[in-house]
Parts: C-alpha cells; sequence; structure tokens
C-alpha cells in the first residue's frame, strides 16, 4: 500500500510543479496576469510550488526503503522523472494546442521507461 500512496503523492506533487513552471507560460493570456512583473510572476510560481513539496517530501518519506518504504532511493527517483514526463506531455497537449508529440518523444519516453525496468531488476 505504500508503493500506491507514494505514486498517488508524486502525480499529485508533479501536477503541482508542473503548473508551477510551465503554468504561466499560459496564464499570460489573462488580462490581470499580463501586467505582472517577473518577480510577481516567480513569487506566484513560487507559492504553486508550495503545495508540490507537501506533496513530494511524504511521498519520499512514505516511499523511502530505509523508512520502512518499497523503494531504493534510485528507484524513487526514476519513478519521479517518469511520472514528471507523463504529467507534463499531458498538461502540454491538453493546455497548449500547439505542441504536439512525435516519435522521437515516445522514443525518449520508451528509454526512460527501460531506466525503471533496469532499475528494478535485481
Amino acid at each position: 500500500m505504500k508503493a500506491v500512496y507514494t505514486i498517488l503523492l508524486l502525480i499529485t506533487s508533479n501536477v503541482f510543479m508542473t503548473l508551477a513552471w510551465y503554468g504561466h507560460l499560459k496564464f499570460r493570456e489573462l488580462k490581470w496576469f499580463e501586467s505582472l512583473g517577473l518577480v510577481a510572476i516567480v513569487l506566484i510560481s513560487w507559492g504553486i510550488a508550495l503545495f508540490e513539496y507537501m506533496f513530494q517530501v511524504p511521498a519520499n518519506r512514505i516511499g523511502f526503503r530505509e523508512n520502512g518504504g518499497p523503494f531504493s532511493l534510485m528507484q524513487l527517483k526514476v519513478i519521479q522523472e517518469v511520472i514528471t514526463l507523463i504529467v507534463f506531455t499531458a498538461f502540454t497537449l491538453l493546455v497548449f494546442k500547439t505542441e504536439t508529440l512525435r516519435w522521437n518523444h515516445l522514443a525518449g519516453f520508451a528509454c526512460l521507461v527501460a531506466a525503471v525496468y533496469f532499475l528494478f531488476k535485481k
């Protein structure tokens, strides 16, 4: 069950982080947002990223083997990277209609999934 909680927390944290890192690129289309300076945008993104940490830190604590979780540190990191790519890809395709998913993106993602496989191999 700790594995499921860890992955759900990592997914949630990545949704917030993707929004913090890339959401402002779309938010600029909002009337009130277009007049903000870079410092204000950084502070808004930082505020969103705070929620990312509220899920990321518990995910790592619950999931880490030395805390009684099922994953090694290397496994946690690679799981997080694959989740990041999935969340980022979904966000990009849903929010930024000008982006397209091409074969080379899928090939790169397949390499990361292979990395997960090799890190879990005994």
